[in-house]
C-alpha cells in the first residue's frame, strides 16, 4: 500500500493517525508470568487460551522470538500430543476481551453503527480453513468469518471486516463489551449454525466454517502476531507502541512485581507485634484485583487490595514479601 493509500485509508475510514488499535499487546511484546507455559489460561499478556472437554490433546503456549518483517516475537501454540478424535463438544480456541468503554465509538445499538476490522499475521503447519468471532458479551450477540492459511509454515497477512450492529449493546463500562475469539480445534456443536450476520450467541454460532484439523497430529502448531482492530472498514498498518506503554496497557489487568533483599515495598511499625507494608501499582488496575503474595519472612495476618494498591499486615514486627502477583482479568 502506497503512503497515499494510506493515508486516504486512515481518512476513509475516520481513524485517527494513533490509539487505533484497540487490541492490547497486539504484537506480543509483554510476557509478565513467563515465556512458556503447559495448558491453559494465560502466558503472554492479555491473550487467553482455552482448552475443554478435550480427551488426549496437550498444549503448550509460548512467547516466540520470531514473526514477519517489522515483528521481533509472536505467539506459539504448540500441540505436544495429539487429539485422537475431535467429538463434538470438544474445542482450542484464544481470545481477547475488550473494555466496552473503550469501544463507544462503534455507536452499536444506534441507527448510526460503524464497521470495525480485525486484521492479524499468522502461521501454521496445519493448512485449511479456520473461525474467528467477535461477541457482544453486554447483548449476547455474535457474529463470525473465516480465514484461510494457504501455504504451510508461512506467515500470511489476514483481515477481517465486519458491519456495525445497529441492534447491539456495548456498554459504557470496564466490563467485556467486545470479545474476539480465534478457533483452533473446534466439534460439530461450534461449527453448525452460520454467523454471517448478527444475531443472538448460541454455541453452534461459535466456529460456523471450521474445518481445518489442527490438533489431530503431534507438533501442530500455530503463530500468531501483529493483531490489530480498529474502526472501519480497512486495514490499516499495524500501529507499534513502545514498549513502555504496551506494559503500562498489560499492567491495567495483571501486574507482577519481584524484589530482591535490597528491594522492599515500604512498609511501617504499628505496634509490638504488627507491621504494615503498602505497594502502590504503577497503573490503575481495571478493578479490584485478587493478590497473591509470597513472604520471605514473618506472617500474613490479613491483605486489603483495590484498583490503586494492596497492603498486607504481618503478625510480626518485620515482614518481608519477594514477590506480589495482581490479577484483575476479565
Amino acid at each position: 500500500m502506497s503512503k497515499a493509500a494510506e493515508l486516504a485509508a486512515l481518512i476513509g475510514s475516520q481513524s485517527a493517525l494513533s490509539n487505533r488499535n484497540l487490541v492490547i499487546n497486539g504484537a506480543f511484546q509483554c510476557s509478565q508470568r513467563g515465556t512458556s507455559t503447559t495448558g491453559a489460561g494465560f502466558l503472554v499478556d492479555r491473550f487467553e487460551l482455552n482448552i475443554n472437554n478435550t480427551d488426549n490433546i496437550a498444549i503448550t503456549q509460548s512467547q516466540d522470538s520470531s514473526g514477519p518483517s517489522g515483528f521481533a516475537n509472536s505467539w506459539k501454540i504448540l500441540a505436544t500430543t495429539a487429539e485422537s478424535a475431535v467429538a463434538a463438544d470438544e474445542r482450542v480456541r484464544f481470545r481477547q476481551n475488550i473494555e466496552g468503554q473503550n469501544l463507544q465509538q462503534f455507536a452499536f445499538g444506534t441507527s448510526a453503527a460503524k464497521s470495525m476490522t480485525l486484521s492479524f499475521y499468522v502461521k501454521s503447519n496445519k493448512t485449511g480453513t479456520y473461525a474467528v468471532n467477535l461477541e457482544q458479551d453486554d447483548a449476547s450477540r455474535v457474529i463470525g468469518s473465516t480465514y484461510a492459511i494457504s501455504s504451510a509454515d508461512t506467515w500470511e497477512f489476514k483481515t477481517i471486516t465486519v458491519g456495525g450492529d445497529t441492534s447491539g449493546t456495548i456498554n459504557d463500562d470496564n466490563g467485556a463489551g467486545l470479545i474476539l475469539s480465534w478457533y483452533l480445534l473446534a466439534g460439530s456443536n461450534y461449527t453448525a449454525t452460520d454467523n454471517t450476520s448478527y444475531g443472538a450467541s448460541a454455541d453452534g454460532k461459535q466456529a460456523y466454517g471450521h474445518s481445518t484439523t489442527w490438533g489431530q497430529a503431534t507438533n501442530d502448531n500455530f503463530f500468531i502476531t501483529g493483531v490489530q482492530l480498529e474502526l472501519g472498514e480497512q486495514a490499516t498498518p499495524f500501529e507499534h507502541r513502545s514498549f513502555g506503554d504496551e506494559l503500562a496497557r498489560c499492567q491495567r489487568y495483571y501486574f507482577e512485581i519481584n524484589w530482591d533483599a535490597n528491594e522492599r515495598p515500604l512498609g511501617a511499625y504499628y505496634n509490638s507485634s504488627r507491621s504494615v507494608c503498602t505497594q502502590s501499582f504503577h497503573v490503575q488496575m481495571r478493578t479490584d484485583p485478587t493478590v497473591t503474595s509470597t513472604f520471605a519472612a514473618g506472617g500474613l495476618q490479613s491483605d486489603y487490595s483495590n484498583e490503586h494498591c494492596f497492603r498486607w499486615y504481618g503478625n510480626q514486627q518485620q515482614i518481608s514479601v519477594s514477590s506480589a502477583k495482581a490479577d484483575a482479568e476479565m
